[in-house]
């Protein structure tokens, strides 16, 4: 829905080499769609960073905070899609980020009254790829799963989807397209094409 990789590939790279440690891509790849705490964990433990978890996730969310009051962008064919869809199907958004991040994007894009769930990690015990992020969406869409589809750009994401038994289109960003999308059931090159491939599935409507 937005550029967020963006955003946290820019902030993590600021605290690895304030730490004078070796950047490295894979890392952020892993952390991707997991709850913050989980996915924080996982970047100390990774960079050997001399600081605890909590402690990073505080600098980290600092970090982000500001850009994204201040940098965010919607992907290219957000408002094509959505303008699409709305009132067709019912939409969601089901993200790994804090609600505090999410509540921030969808206000700043003028969005929120557009979806009827907005599902952030803070309700939920696993992150992606776990399949109880969208598992919890469908159930408070009261939707089968199979009737879903998901909208991924990350890995996990799209691993977590597929596991929930929804309908998974890959939409990888500049960050995400070295990323393994194989098992997807569609990979697109942008939300436009995901747009006219959604369309062209009429099971869907």
């Amino acid at each position: 829905m937005i550029d967020s990789e963006r955003l946290y590939f820019q902030v993590e790279r600021e605290i690895v080499e304030k730490f004078d440690k070796t950047f490295r891509e894979e890392v952020l790849w892993k952390m991707m769609g997991r709850k913050p705490i989980e996915s924080i964990k996982l970047f100390v433990e990774e960079f050997d960073l001399p600081a605890a978890p909590e402690e990073m996730l505080n600098m980290r969310n600092n970090m982000m905070r500001e850009k994204l009051q201040n940098d965010l962008l919607p992907m290219p064919g957000l408002e094509s899609i959505i303008d699409t869809f709305y009132g067709k199907m019912k939409l969601a958004v089901a993200t790994g980020a804090q609600q505090e991040f999410l509540d921030i994007a969808v206000d700043r894009l003028g969005l929120r009254d557009k979806f009827d769930v907005l599902l952030s990690s803070d309700l939920i015990e696993k992150g992606k790829p776990d399949p109880e992020m969208y598992l919890t969406a469908c159930g408070k869409l009261n939707l089968d799963p199979g009737l879903c589809v998901v909208l991924e750009d990350s890995s996990n994401g799209a691993r977590a989807g597929k596991r929930a038994g929804c309908y998974v289109i890959a939409v990888p960003s500049e960050y995400t397209k070295e990323q393994d999308f194989s098992f997807v059931d569609f990979s697109a090159r942008d939300l436009f094409q995901a747009e006219e491939h959604i369309r062209a599935q009429q099971f869907f409507f």
